[in-house]
């Protein structure tokens, strides 16, 4: 308190604790307490809390991809949602997971080491009952996988890394790779007991079928990148948009959609009546066309290029012999040079 007394606020004062009125105990000084945290040498704290939420944000696309690439696959509702990430020991971990399980030990280039995605029993035998055309009904029987049914996982599995990568690459292209399937938690030890993990649980409806899947990373392999996993970094990575990277995927992907491609040997106008009526053998004169003039070749819905018609070995073929853009632009810019003019 900073107010300063006056001469007679001090007299009073004194007078009050001779006569014993006041205790000066309520005047003595509080004491500071300090905050003390907690802290395990045992188990430290490799993740902050700001890339914890950015590995949680990462999976949560991660999880809206799979949900679908699953619900695909399976012709069944499946919902698929992070339930939280944790920091902590890989032997808690091992101990938390139920034996026999379904492990696929992944491969994680281009950083060093291994991962883990292990699957919930209850998940791993309703996605294998509805591929195998049932109704996608879990089972309370543990028990080991037999050869047919590794190899569906393996299959189920792939499939999820693709969503991964995705998932990941605001971050670095990770090319994720499955390695081997264990059902023994105790056959998968890819790190020491001790060292910390990053575990991303998420929750995983089939049909009625409730159960869990989790995403161990050590911090070992994740060190490499764990300055990229602040809120800065990702979202300024958002920002950028179209990186070298993004564009490399971009261009791999479009390589493989099939686009139809329609030549135009030319065009008329006829009436419904005349439609109906044509019967086969009938001739169709074409308005404004030439045997000898370029024809126009449709890529999807638009004119893309000019061509010529013609025929290698026993099959009919054209010729590309221009842009139809390129055209149109110069006749333009000739246009407005003899409208300057």
């Amino acid at each position: 308190m900073n107010e300063v007394l006056s001469q007679d606020e001090i007299d009073q004062l004194l007078t009050a604790i001779s006569s014993g009125d006041v205790d000066t105990d309520d005047f003595s000084q509080p004491t500071e307490s300090r905050k003390i945290k907690i802290y395990d040498f045992k188990r430290p704290d490799k993740f902050s809390k700001e890339q914890i939420r950015t590995v949680s944000i990462m999976h949560e696309t991660f999880a809206r991809l799979t949900t679908t690439a699953l619900s695909a696959q399976l012709r069944s509702l499946v919902q698929v949602h992070v339930a939280s990430v944790d920091q902590l020991t890989y032997e808690e971990f091992i101990r938390s997971i139920p034996n026999p399980t379904t492990l696929g030990v992944i491969n994680m280039d281009p950083l060093k080491g291994s991962a883990i995605l292990e699957i919930d029993p209850a998940i791993t035998f309703s996605i294998i009952d509805r591929l195998f055309g049932g109704q996608g009904e879990g089972t309370k029987v543990t028990r080991d996988l037999t050869d047919i049914e590794t190899s569906v996982m393996e299959g189920i599995i792939v499939r999820i890394l693709g969503n991964m990568r995705e998932a990941w690459s605001q971050v670095i292209d990770l090319r994720p790779r499955l390695g081997q399937i264990e059902t023994n938690p105790q056959f998968a030890q890819i790190v020491p007991p001790t060292e910390m993990v990053v575990l991303v649980t998420l929750e995983t409806k089939v049909g009625e079928v409730e159960g869990m899947m989790n995403f161990c990373i050590p911090y070992l392999t994740i060190e490499p990148i764990i300055s990229k996993l602040s809120a800065q970094y990702w979202y300024s990575s958002v920002r950028r948009g179209a990186t070298t990277e993004n564009l490399n995927i971009l261009r791999e992907r479009l390589s493989t959609i099939a686009v139809p491609m329609v030549v135009e040997i030319g065009s008329m106008d006829l009436t419904v009546r005349d439609v109906l009526s044509l019967t086969v053998g009938d001739v169709i004169r074409l308005q404004d066309s030439h045997i000898y003039d370029h024809m126009a070749l449709r890529v999807g819905d638009r004119k893309k290029f000019w061509c010529k018609p013609g025929q290698i070995a026993n099959k009919l073929a054209v010729q590309v012999t221009g842009r139809i853009e390129a055209i149109e632009t110069e006749e333009f810019e000739e246009l407005v040079a003899e409208e300057g003019e």
